[in-house]
């Protein structure tokens, strides 16, 4: 069975089953795993990266997925094919001699999922080729809210609004969006008229209207996070589900655009929320 992930950004592990180079690991990052191993393959006049290029085949053994955007994922592919130079990463050991590897990174991924900013992503970790797994050390296992997947995942392409208002499934997301836009808005926790969609944040859950300031919702979860800047889960105000922070604002753009250092346009959203 096959997965298929909306908005898909991913950095992926390559092993190479070239006897004459078997061993070599490469990580990238891709919008689209299926084209992107066969591109690897094909070399590179078909796409492929030049260090793969005519060493394959390769196999791509995982991928860790649910970045919010290209930015999140890219820096996550610099730190993993880096980690003595990431300062998220210096407490991570050294390669030994008799470590291959494959073994070094898939240890340097562990650490990087317990640790800031990305151990607060709502990350999947998914084996493509089950041969290749291996058990998690009791000491690295990743945050309860990223789960262990197995099995192909394919990038689907985000669906676009279709046909007349008001027909099927579509024609009712369309109508709560114009609803959304149309009426005046009040934010679910502070009560307070939301001025603009750019500010606002809706629960994704089936007939759940909530529509809160992402700064309020944000102060919310935290309460149960004390000490953290940004949520990693919470109950929906509105229906009482339970939601993943990086979910709700996943489609949001600029809400993580830039984790892995804090700007100073970003100082003033770090200093509201812990007012």
């Amino acid at each position: 069975m096959v997965v298929e992930v909306e908005g898909f950004y991913g950095v992926y592990l390559l092993y190479c089953t070239n006897p004459k180079y078997k061993g070599r690991i490469y990580i990238g990052f891709t919008v689209n795993p299926e084209r992107r191993i066969q591109q690897h393959n094909g070399g590179k006049h078909k796409g492929g990266a030049w260090k793969t290029s005519g060493r394959g085949p390769w196999d791509m053994v995982m991928i860790v997925h649910g970045f919010p955007n290209d930015i999140a994922a890219l820096r996550f592919e610099w730190a993993w094919q880096h980690p003595h130079v990431s300062r998220r990463l210096t407490h991570v050991p050294r390669k030994t001699k008799k470590q291959s590897s494959f073994d070094f990174h898939l240890m340097v991924l562990y650490h990087m999922l317990r640790v800031a900013p990305w151990n607060r992503l709502p990350l999947t970790l998914r084996w493509l080729r089950q041969e290749y797994h291996k058990e998690l050390p009791p000491l690295l296992q990743p945050p309860l809210h990223m789960p262990l997947a197995f099995g192909q995942v394919r990038a689907k392409p985000i669906a676009k609004a279709q046909g007349e208002k008001g027909q099927g499934e579509q024609g009712v997301a369309e109508e709560q969006v114009l609803h959304r836009l149309s009426a005046p808005q009040r934010c679910r926790v502070c009560f307070n008229k939301v001025q603009s969609e750019d500010d606002a944040i809706h629960c994704f859950h089936p007939g759940c209207s909530l529509t809160a300031h992402i700064l309020c919702l944000a102060k919310l979860f935290l309460q149960h996070e004390p000490g953290h800047l940004i949520p990693v889960e919470g109950l929906c105000p509105s229906c009482g589900n339970s939601v993943l922070w990086g979910d709700l604002i996943r489609y949001k753009k600029g809400c993580y655009g830039d984790l892995e250092e804090v700007s100073n346009s970003q100082a003033h959203w770090v200093d509201e929320l812990h007012n």
